[in-house]
């Protein structure tokens, strides 16, 4: 019986993105709000009026306070727009939304399952930088958290995603 890796490199090509942008005094309620904005856009609040399509994962940007022990409050919420609507996505009813181009990008990430919440993160990134010692192949105070399914689902599977420099 082989044990799941630690944690490994991937590279992800350049996308087209739905993006919300939420400052809520806590994570679970950005990435909550921001989520269900995104829904609406997916499943009909859009230019073309159809269901767009679920894609994972959606990703959640998140940056550490200058001290290091807590989330700024701001959270960037991103979903991947399917490869039908990369040339010509559709408009967003919801100003709030914006499609964002992102450069390509390579990622060490590691899994983990749970509710995501400030805590969680917060214990998952430190135990990534013990994993993964001293450092300065990857950004520090930048993230990005990864779920692969619905925040309701118990033991859901997430990853964090440690950003490579250039």
């Amino acid at each position: 019986q082989c044990e799941e890796a630690a944690y490994e490199e991937r590279r992800y090509p350049a996308g087209k993105w739905a993006c919300v942008t939420k400052g809520e005094p806590m994570y679970e309620q950005s990435i909550s709000m921001s989520f269900m904005k995104l829904m609406r856009y997916i499943c009909k609040d859009n230019s073309v009026g159809c269901y767009l399509g679920m894609t994972v994962p959606v990703l959640n940007e998140i940056h550490l306070t200058k001290e290091g022990t807590g989330l700024e409050r701001e959270v960037i919420t991103a979903y991947y727009l399917p490869g039908r609507f990369q040339q010509n996505p559709p408009v967003p009813t919801d100003p709030e939304i914006h499609i964002t181009e992102r450069s390509p990008l390579r990622v060490i990430t590691r899994v983990f399952y749970g509710m995501t919440t400030e805590e969680t993160i917060l214990r998952e990134i430190s135990l990534f930088w013990e994993l993964l010692g001293s450092t300065d192949a990857v950004l520090q105070g930048t993230y990005i958290v990864a779920a692969y399914q619905n925040p309701s689902v118990p033991r859901r599977r997430n990853e964090i995603w440690f950003i490579c420099r250039a």
